[in-house]
């Protein structure tokens, strides 16, 4: 794990179940709020399996995407789902991003600054790598309030075990997941124009192997908690989870409400 974060990342295809899949779903909406048709050379910053980047493409045409993650792993995966030759995948750090000033017409983080333990340098390096008139913007899930297939699993998890309890309070305190928060760091990095939003979107699962799945992986919190269990106590966090899933009903579909805070400012 690098020291500029605290995501646990292995495997693409692993995060694709976790998370990209709804990353996926993010991006448009999150592009309609940032706004920037004019945009030419756009860098997205904390890229992950690329969906992001892949929707600049599509909506901008003419732009050129520098995309930039930390998971070499989700870098491959990228490249290998967005062949696109007007999007360059690389290695980057959001906290020292490998880029010249004044270099970007827009500079956007989706699902990402949460996760970065440096968040006030990771802001001033997006606003240094922005031309003047750029779009600097961000997401970020509503952790506590609005991430309610997350919620299922840590608030279930808690009952059971004090330790769970502990990493769910590190989980909803993250930063830049309050509200407001974005909008007052944007601010503070001395961008300016800045508006913030909420973005709602549906987490769809076909039955509760499909949600359980994730967490038996290697990515993101949740799996990082279940790998820290041994096989009697996976197997009763795993039926008492199966329980608030299933809700008394029959296994199949579910549908669950998600929120992400979303900012934009200019660069002066």
């Amino acid at each position: 794990m690098s020291t500029s974060t605290t995501f646990v990342a292995t495997d693409g295809a692993a995060y694709e179940r976790l998370m990209g899949r709804w990353s996926r779903r993010l991006a448009p909406q999150f592009l309609e709020f940032v706004d920037a048709p004019a945009a030419q050379r756009v860098l997205d910053v904390g890229c992950g399996t690329g969906h992001l980047a892949a929707c600049v493409s599509t909506r901008l045409p003419a732009a050129h995407v520098d995309a930039v993650d930390l998971a070499a792993a989700y870098l491959a995966h990228a490249q290998a789902q967005y062949p696109e030759p007007r999007i360059k995948f690389g290695i980057g750090d959001a906290c020292a991003l490998p880029f010249e000033d004044d270099s970007f017409d827009a500079v956007l983080a989706m699902l990402v600054l949460h996760f970065v333990l440096r968040t006030a340098d990771a802001v001033a390096e997006m606003r240094r790598v922005a031309r003047p008139g750029a779009v600097v913007a961000a997401a970020v899930w509503d952790i506590r309030g609005g991430f309610v297939a997350n919620r299922q699993f840590f608030d279930t998890a808690a009952v059971l075990d004090p330790a769970a309890a502990e990493r769910r309070m590190r989980n909803y305190t993250r930063p830049m997941t309050r509200p407001g928060e974005l909008a007052n760091a944007w601010r503070a990095a001395g961008l300016v124009d800045v508006t913030d939003a909420a973005l709602h979107l549906r987490m769809e699962f076909e039955s509760f192997d499909d949600y359980w799945a994730p967490y038996l992986g290697q990515e993101g919190p949740a799996a990082e908690y279940v790998r820290t269990l041994d096989d009697a106590q996976r197997g009763a966090l795993e039926t008492a989870v199966r329980a608030a899933y299933l809700d008394g009903e029959a296994d199949g579909p579910r549908s669950y409400a998600a929120t992400a805070w979303a900012v934009r400012g200019i660069a002066p």
